[in-house]
């Protein structure tokens, strides 16, 4: 309807001009703008405007089912269906995704841990288990190389590293932020890739050092780690894909805003009931 859309857009252009584009007379556009809007109206409009505002903090990743669940958590009283028409009746759409394909990097002669994890991605306490890998993201500067560590029971991300090397001084700076944060009890079972950074000497001696035990994917098979592989996903298709980085500082601050003012604090995760990582660990304290 010619009158619907001039007054959904009338705070990004003129109303006169809205008019003028689609041949009303202001006069009558106003005439119809008095009327008394019926409940129902009124209610989808509300709603419309609750679901821009989860649209905007999600950083326009979440689909329809996702911001409803946003909404019922927050006392909202709307059904799914609702959600999904007001979103595709205004073109509210989420990111597009895309394939994240994982890499093989377990290409050297030293000898890799047994698979301790297993696949067992459940864990029922924070520290418990902690997944380890690396990922690039390209800058018109070149590359520049990503290392984290997340906790398995929240999803959170308890220790990552940037550098313009891939060596193994990213993944240690990435291990020791998580153990100087989180300072886990000895027992801690660490998962990672068979990479050539996570099987050299000095990574190992940090996790003998603090009892840390080792646990690795089988040669091939990306899925032993999927949550890391997951969050890599999540990042690449939810930032990385969206922009054109000039160089690693522009690269770099990006990927920290991501992982501590969104990933963590703000990002609703299916695995975790709709909670976000830090909500999840509140709750084991609670």
């Amino acid at each position: 309807m010619k009158y619907q859309f001039i007054k959904d857009h009338r705070n990004e252009h003129k109303v006169t001009i809205l008019c003028d584009a689609f041949d009303i007379k202001r006069s009558s556009y106003y005439d119809w703008s008095l009327r008394d809007e019926s409940q129902r109206d009124k209610q989808n409009r509300y709603l419309l405007n609750r679901i821009r505002t989860v649209h905007s903090a999600s950083r326009g990743n979440y689909g329809a089912y996702k911001t409803w669940r946003v909404l019922r958590d927050a006392g909202e009283q709307c059904g799914l269906h609702r959600v999904e028409r007001l979103r595709r009746k205004y073109a509210i759409e989420a990111k597009r995704m895309r394939l994240f394909r994982a890499s093989n990097r377990g290409r050297n002669s030293e000898p890799a841990a047994d698979n301790v994890l297993g696949r067992n991605f459940k864990v029922k306490r924070p520290d418990r288990v902690w997944v380890g890998d690396i990922t690039l993201i390209t800058t018109r500067m070149g590359v520049l190389y990503l290392a984290t560590i997340i906790d398995l029971y929240s999803r959170k991300v308890v220790g990552w590293s940037m550098s313009d090397k891939q060596n193994r001084y990213l993944v240690k700076d990435a291990l020791m932020m998580a153990i100087e944060n989180r300072k886990p009890k000895p027992g801690l079972i660490h998962h990672t890739d068979q990479g050539t950074q996570y099987k050299s000497g000095d990574y190992q001696a940090i996790l003998s050092a603090y009892d840390i035990i080792p646990s690795m994917s089988r040669k091939g098979n990306c899925h032993d780690n999927a949550v890391a592989e997951s969050f890599f996903s999540h990042l690449k298709n939810e930032v990385i894909y969206h922009e054109d980085f000039s160089d690693r500082d522009q690269a770099r601050s990006a990927i920290f805003d991501y992982i501590e003012v969104f990933y963590n604090q703000q990002r609703h995760h299916q695995t975790l009931g709709y909670k976000t990582p830090n909500e999840y660990e509140m709750m084991s304290v609670a």
